[in-house]
């Protein structure tokens, strides 16, 4: 009776570009307080919409749910309603349960600082690669926004400083580096960085703040041309979205 009430609260999420995670039990075996189609609707925060029967059961899904929300990935998750053995979660029903926990996020969005040289095909790599793109830039013929907006940015929000001077780039930092983005990367030389990164200690800045800076930005790929310093622009930001070594893949056989 409660799916009506969920499914409009996934709705309204989607609609306001939230991310939540949508638990809904799969499979039952055996006795359970849980039953086929049961759903839970799960935010960041741990906080939740429905019903997967209450208890230990409830609260597990409850920490996957954030853990894979965390993740972006959804999830299959089997449960046995036992005290003790594989999968057990403390329960006496000793029925199974099986939870496919889905994750709802939407697109991250870029957002580069500066649309020039490198600011260009760094949009074209990112929207290939599912970001939604926004470029601010005082030229409105490479603008997409009309200006820099920090209220805008959230979680999902990527951010790259890639103006043509370095008083631009460390106005636009200022504007940023309180935000809750995801990523915030600032182009420059070594030499660059540190005099701005002076500045900003001089007002206050902490170190553990100036540490969440990429910067000098991207990874060292070796290229050297606009397009291939855009790449490894992209290729930083990839890493750290997924969490990645940035190391070498490994052959998988298994999915050959």
């Amino acid at each position: 009776m409660e799916s009506p009430d969920i499914l409009h609260e996934l709705s309204a999420a989607i609609e306001e570009q939230e991310s939540v995670t949508l638990a809904t039990v799969v499979e039952v075996k055996g006795a359970s307080p849980a039953q086929v189609g049961f759903k839970l609707l799960v935010r960041p925060d741990g906080s939740a919409v429905g019903n997967l029967g209450g208890g230990e059961l409830e609260q597990r899904t409850r920490e996957e749910a954030v853990s894979a929300l965390r993740e972006g990935r959804s999830r299959l998750i089997h449960y046995a309603l036992r005290e003790e053995g594989p999968d057990a979660v403390g329960m006496l029903c000793g029925g199974e349960v099986t939870v496919f926990v889905e994750v709802y996020q939407p697109a991250p969005t870029l957002l580069i600082v500066g649309g020039g040289h490198i600011g260009q095909p760094l949009a074209e790599m990112a929207r290939i690669v599912g970001f939604q793109v926004q470029v601010v830039d005082v030229r409105p013929e490479r603008a997409t926004v009309p200006q820099l907006d920090p209220a805008a940015i959230t979680p999902q929000t990527y951010v790259v400083l890639i103006t043509e001077d370095h008083v631009t780039d460390e106005q636009a930092l200022r504007q940023v580096l309180d935000t809750p983005a995801a990523y915030i990367g600032m182009i420059g030389s070594r030499r660059k960085v540190s005099i701005i990164f002076d500045h900003l200690r001089a007002d206050g800045v902490s170190e553990e703040r100036l540490a969440h800076i990429h910067a000098p930005i991207g990874l060292d790929l070796g290229g050297r041309s606009p397009a291939e310093i855009a790449l490894s622009i992209l290729a930083e930001i990839v890493q750290v979205r997924y969490d990645g070594s940035g190391k070498k893949r490994k052959l998988d056989m298994s999915s050959s």
